[in-house]
């Protein structure tokens, strides 16, 4: 079990404080420690979450790639404010972020598209993903279009791509004796600082 999480020992910024915790799960042998809920929330109130990868994190945020038509890419057009949880059992640490989602720049998306295995970026083009649809008739489809690029150069499709969570909250939580966890919220000030406050269990 790692360390107590003590203020003393704590990054003031929280980015770097996840990008720590990150490198430690990655460390420990976790397999995806990438892996992360996205909840959303749908026009009318109904929320939806799954497990989504994370694919960058930087100062700017959290970033994920998905179908736009999906429902969690038709969710966020609706409703941007998402909430992000990161459970490394193994050490007793989870992350949960709160904050807003949007698009990343089509250029990004190239790029991220592109640096895709061959078949990923087949699938992208052959599922309309949330969509019904038969096992037969994805495959068909996925056939269609690898002989449709079969001589390469597959472009991105027009609807899939990147969003970034820019966080407004971040806690850190780790697991102590007792039930008496420890956990730290950051929360951003509207000029961008963030104040860190430690939580009750």
């Amino acid at each position: 079990m790692p360390a107590p999480l003590l203020e003393s020992g704590l990054n003031p910024d929280p980015i770097l404080q996840f990008q720590r915790w990150f490198e430690d799960a990655a460390g420990a042998g976790i397999s995806q420690p990438n892996a992360m809920t996205l909840a959303t929330v749908s026009r009318d109130g109904a929320p939806s979450a799954r497990i989504v990868l994370l694919k960058r994190v930087d100062k700017h945020g959290f970033e994920f790639y998905t179908n736009y038509l999906s429902r969690k890419g038709r969710e966020l057009d609706g409703n941007p404010r998402v909430a992000l949880v990161f459970h490394w059992e193994p050490l007793g640490r989870q992350v949960r972020i709160e904050g807003e989602a949007t698009k990343v720049s089509p250029k990004e998306s190239d790029a991220y598209f592109h640096s895709r295995p061959l078949e990923h970026r087949i699938g992208a083009w052959s599922s309309s993903q949330s969509e019904p649809a038969t096992r037969e008739e994805l495959e068909r489809r996925y056939e269609e279009i690898k002989a449709q690029y079969s001589a390469g150069g597959i472009p991105r499709p027009p609807h899939w791509g990147g969003f970034r969570v820019v966080p407004r909250a971040i806690e850190f939580w780790q697991q102590r004796p007792a039930r008496l966890h420890d956990r730290i919220l950051y929360e951003r000030r509207p000029e961008g600082s963030w104040r860190i406050r430690r939580l009750s269990p």
